[in-house]
């Protein structure tokens, strides 16, 4: 298994989309979505709303890169010129193989377009694949029904509920429903599925 062999010139790209490492230059074409669209991570356990908790937002992102512990992507969207939002494998267990695929929020403009699709193919393909995982896991709020249709869209098996997982805004705490994708189904059918629904 090739964890190790992340860099911070792994690019990731199809007609769509192409994903490229976070970068803390990348403070400038995310800020937008920080400051006038707060509601985008309503539900997400990190929430990078404002110029100070953006700029945090990048250092530990790009700081747990260089500790080979995340790998932080930003998404620009070739249909439009512009960078809607961004992503990354977490998580990763060696021993397992297994990783986490989450952190993924894009602006409103680009909800409903395909845009997500076409990233988690590339992301998909490219843990199964290259990095030869048995397992991406996924996790989201329990409330979060946009998100956890987007991942069922993809392939997703729900797995199951985690009461009380994380700390929310408000003092509260969230539940997290658990989602799936082996290798296995993956590479038996769930990528031709996916490629289909690609347009």
């Amino acid at each position: 298994m090739a964890l190790f062999d992340f860099n911070a010139d792994t690019v990731l790209e199809n007609e769509r989309v192409i994903l490229r490492p976070l970068a803390e230059s990348d403070f400038e074409n995310l800020l937008p979505y920080s400051l006038h669209q707060p509601e985008i991570w309503k539900y997400s356990l990190v929430q990078p709303i404002g110029e100070v908790a953006l700029r945090d937002y990048l250092e530990k992102a790009i700081l747990a890169r260089k500790m080979k512990k995340e790998y932080p992507y930003i998404v620009f969207d070739k249909q439009t010129g512009a960078y809607a939002g961004s992503t990354r494998f977490y998580e990763i267990d060696l021993a397992n193989p297994s990783l986490h695929l989450g952190y993924t929020w894009y602006g409103k403009q680009f909800h409903g377009t395909g845009l997500n699709k076409h990233c988690k193919f590339l992301l998909l393909e490219f843990a199964f694949n290259t990095i030869g995982v048995e397992r991406v896991e996924f996790q989201a709020d329990a409330r979060n029904e946009r998100s956890i249709a987007a991942m069922k869209s993809i392939g997703c098996v729900v797995e199951g509920i985690l009461r009380s997982s994380g700390p929310i805004a408000g003092g509260l705490r969230r539940d997290s429903i658990v989602l799936s994708i082996l290798k296995d189904e993956w590479l038996g059918g769930g990528k031709e599925n996916l490629k289909r629904k690609l347009g």
